[in-house]
């Protein structure tokens, strides 16, 4: 059994909703209090809403037969949106010690579309 498999895809898509909303919900009240400046608020917000629409689609994707097993769709956004959101979210909160994730964020963005494009092919 994939590690990839319709439940664990399920489950990653659940966590990813949980995730987002629970970010978007301390960037809304956390962050500020803490000095984050706006802009930086904004990138945490594009962060978790990302995290919440990936893990909508996943959760999609878990239930479709045909993209449920298919072998690059479902790694491809765990991985990407991982990468994409959790590189943001270290960003925001700490510049200085995550910069080397500066360069990784938009692999996160490109294995996202491959991807959900994979499941137009």
């Amino acid at each position: 059994m994939s590690i990839f498999s319709p439940t664990n895809l399920w489950r990653v898509g659940a966590i990813f909703c949980t995730g987002g909303i629970a970010a978007g919900a301390f960037g809304a009240h956390g962050l500020k209090a803490r000095g984050i400046p706006a802009d930086k608020i904004q990138s945490w917000e594009t962060a978790s809403n990302y995290a919440i629409y990936n893990g909508l689609a996943l959760l999609l994707i878990s239930t479709q037969p045909r993209w449920a097993s298919h072998r690059f769709a479902g790694p491809a956004i765990v991985l990407g949106g991982a990468i994409f959101s959790g590189s943001i979210f270290a960003l925001v909160l700490n510049r200085d010690r995550f910069k080397f994730l500066g360069p990784i964020t938009p692999l996160g963005g490109v294995s996202l579309m491959l991807g959900y494009l994979s499941l137009a092919l």
